[in-house]
């Protein structure tokens, strides 16, 4: 599937960018596929955080917004190659199945539908001033409407894989004399002089470790938070994903499908201690024993999302954060109350982990969650 050239220069030329995204979304209801009022709501928040100059990000934006199933995403290219190519040849419509209800029409806001005047323009125009304030709220407060709205917010997050350092070498056109290779070259010239090769460290992808607090105190972030582990693993490379509670879950393989509501619905049948009580000395060093310290957090970026409720010995939780410290390339702790007017870090377990951390960063929002992914690229 070849995404558009450019939006701007094969469609919005004739059409404001703004047009030609809602007529997509109206090509698709003809063409069958339901794209329901919440969907088309979230694919124009997706692209307008995303950007329309990013043919690529508007693409995979309309996939993981608009599609609901397997036959979704063949029809969706379908018509995404000829709605954006200009050309003929969209598919002809399913027939509509009995008890399903039509789209075509719908409002594009559950309560706020557009007066009759209201342009296509102006209702962008508000989603994106909605969607900019949705982004700092914190999640836990959510409505059920806002947290599907803030599902597909989580496309636009752009996460980056850390990267370092490697011993071997590579070409590059500025760097350190390779003397060998000049020197071969210049043999072969018959010790005449050649032009000068260059040669730089290589690098490659670090790996990244995201240990997830499920206790009860952490139940209004733990959808957020593994939405943005799935995000994670999908675009960032090699990430490890465990859950952390009363009992440690590696949930990595169920992370890995494509699709987010059942990838998030494969975690949550994995791990069985969804809301139950947190000891995490004890789940972390079970992480460091069996894991950690044969070499998946050796030299990794470990990000632990947690507010440190913790019931257990906080002695432990200290030793084995000294411990993860000692083996991880960067330890970052993640506390979804960090950014909250009047926060003070006294809770016991937040007090025995904070000497081992490399940063303390907020994690309520997706805001904030924007500014993780920042940190977690640049370690």
């Amino acid at each position: 599937m070849r995404a558009p050239a450019s939006l701007e220069a094969d469609q919005a030329l004739a059409h404001e960018a703004d047009e030609v995204l809602l007529g997509f979304t109206r090509a698709l209801r003809a063409a069958g596929v339901p794209v329901t009022q919440d969907r088309a709501q979230g694919f124009l928040e997706a692209v307008s955080l995303v950007g329309l100059g990013d043919a690529r990000a508007t693409y995979d934006a309309g996939r993981a917004t608009l599609c609901a199933s397997p036959d979704d995403l063949a029809r969706y290219d379908q018509v995404h190659q000829a709605y954006f190519n200009a050309r003929d040849g969209l598919p002809r419509p399913r027939p509509p199945e009995e008890g399903v209800p039509t789209f075509a029409g719908m409002p594009l806001s559950e309560g706020n539908a557009p007066d009759a005047g209201q342009s296509d323009e102006d209702i962008v125009r508000a989603m994106a001033s909605d969607t900019e304030v949705l982004r700092h709220r914190d999640v836990a407060g959510l409505s059920a409407a806002e947290r599907a709205r803030l599902a597909a917010m989580f496309a636009s997050l752009r996460p980056r894989a850390p990267r370092r350092r490697t011993s071997r070498h590579q070409r590059w056109h500025r760097g350190t004399v390779d003397a060998p290779r000049t020197l071969r070259a210049s043999l072969r010239q018959m010790g005449e002089p050649a032009d000068i090769a260059w040669r730089r460290r290589g690098n490659k992808p670090r790996r990244v470790v995201l240990l997830l607090d499920v206790s009860g105190s952490m139940s209004g972030y733990a959808d957020a938070l593994l939405r943005l582990a799935h995000r994670l693993t999908q675009t960032a490379g090699d990430v490890e994903t465990f859950t952390v509670g009363t009992r440690l879950t590696h949930v990595t393989r169920a992370l890995r499908g494509r699709d987010p509501e059942r990838a998030l619905v494969a975690a949550g049948e994995t791990v069985p201690d969804w809301s139950g009580g947190t000891r995490l000395g004890e789940t972390l060093r079970m992480f460091l024993d069996r894991w950690g310290q044969r070499g998946l957090a050796r030299g990794a970026v470990v990000v632990v999302f947690s507010d440190g409720w913790e019931r257990g010995d906080p002695t432990l939780l200290a030793e084995q954060m000294a411990r993860l410290q000692r083996i991880a390339h960067r330890v970052v702790w993640v506390n979804p109350h960090r950014g909250k007017t009047g926060y003070e870090p006294v809770q016991q377990g937040v007090v025995a982990a904070l000497p081992h951390c490399d940063d303390f960063l907020a994690g309520h929002s997706l805001a904030t969650y924007a500014e993780l992914v920042e940190v977690v690229a640049r370690a």
